[in-house]
């Protein structure tokens, strides 16, 4: 039972593995309830801390929605978050960017990094061949059951 309990444990950590970083903009797919029916929200910002505690891994987001900076907490292992899509890599230097709390406008922004545009499209290739070797797998098993 703990041997299986692992094993799912480590395919979870496998699929949630972090590529991103500080300063870096992501977009994060929440799935969210509402009367009963389930929607997926995309919330898009810039990441300004990351948490290690083991399990407990989270990451805040920080975005300017309608001129007020709005942030959130997101636990990497949710099963609530469905996707973390990469848009952007942020070239800072610091590990916090709390500081940006303070800063509104053009000296908010964050500079890309050099070859950050590469990095992204090598991301979202090896996001969509791995999202057709899972098809491929859970495919065979669909019709075993059948």
């Amino acid at each position: 039972m703990n041997q299986e309990i692992a094993k799912l444990f480590q395919e979870d950590v496998e699929r949630r593995r972090i590529n991103f970083s500080i300063g870096d903009t992501v977009k994060v797919h929440y799935k969210i309830v509402e009367s009963g029916k389930e929607r997926t929200q995309v919330y898009e910002g810039v990441v300004i801390a990351i948490q290690n505690k083991a399990n407990d891994k989270t990451f805040n987001v920080r975005r300017i929605s309608y001129d007020v900076g709005v942030e959130r907490i997101f636990p990497i292992y949710s099963p609530k978050i469905s996707k973390i899509e990469l848009v952007r890599k942020g070239s800072v230097r610091r590990a916090k960017l709390f500081y940006l709390r303070e800063k509104s406008g053009k000296s908010a922004r964050i500079k890309e990094l050099r070859g950050g545009q590469a990095i992204v499209q090598a991301e979202k290739k090896k996001e969509k061949e791995s999202e057709a070797a899972i098809a491929a797998v859970a495919k065979p098993q669909a019709t075993v059951a059948a």
